[in-house]
């Protein structure tokens, strides 16, 4: 076992750097990050009267983030953008390409993976109320990109957009946050000892 994998936790890391450090870590982790929002993407439940579907997408972002940190995490998303838009069918529902009234949401996954895997760097995700804290900042920056995007993709009201593309996703992004609360203190408590 490695002394990096052995190490306990400090502050300044996150999970992903607790693996021994290699360039070739770095890429797998970035695409396996991608590769997991893509598959999360595929859990994907439609929304009456809302163009955006549930998806496990945001709960796969935000560990992305929490995860792998801020530099990774923007790698990570972006690459998913990216390649969402060359046509990889990995968008909700299979879906790809930039033009879809829910491409914002996935310009605010970039922001947020970014901003709660800086977080995680200062110990946002190692206490239960501090991971739900930066989950729930995660959420709303996906938000503020995603239903204003909407609004202008669509031609709908700003309170039509919030009531399409916010308000039915509010009680499943608890739940998410919720999972996180629960998953990522665990995961530093078993790997502290």
């Amino acid at each position: 076992m490695s002394t990096a994998a052995a190490a306990p936790a400090r502050t300044g890391q996150v999970l992903a750097d607790l693996l021994p450090a290699s360039r070739v870590r770095d890429i797998a982790l970035v695409a396996g990050g991608a590769a997991l929002t893509g598959l999360a993407a595929q859990i994907s439940v439609p929304v009456p009267g809302s163009p955006v579907p549930v998806t496990g997408q945001t709960l796969a972002v935000l560990l992305v983030g929490t995860a792998l940190g801020a530099g990774r995490g923007f790698l990570s998303l972006a690459l998913y953008a990216l390649a969402g838009m060359a046509g990889v069918p990995w968008f909700a529902q299979g879906t790809s390409g930039a033009t879809a009234p829910s491409f914002g949401y996935i310009l605010g996954m970039i922001l947020a993976a970014t901003v709660v895997g800086a977080l995680a760097r200062r110990g946002a995700d190692r206490t239960a109320l501090r991971t739900v804290g930066a989950m729930l900042l995660g959420e709303a920056i996906i938000y503020a990109v995603g239903v204003p995007y909407l609004a202008l993709a669509t031609g709908m009201s700003a309170s039509a957009a919030i009531a399409a593309g916010l308000v039915p996703f509010l009680v499943g992004d608890g739940v998410k946050a919720a999972l996180a609360m629960g998953a990522l203190p665990t995961a530093w408590k078993l790997l502290d000892r």
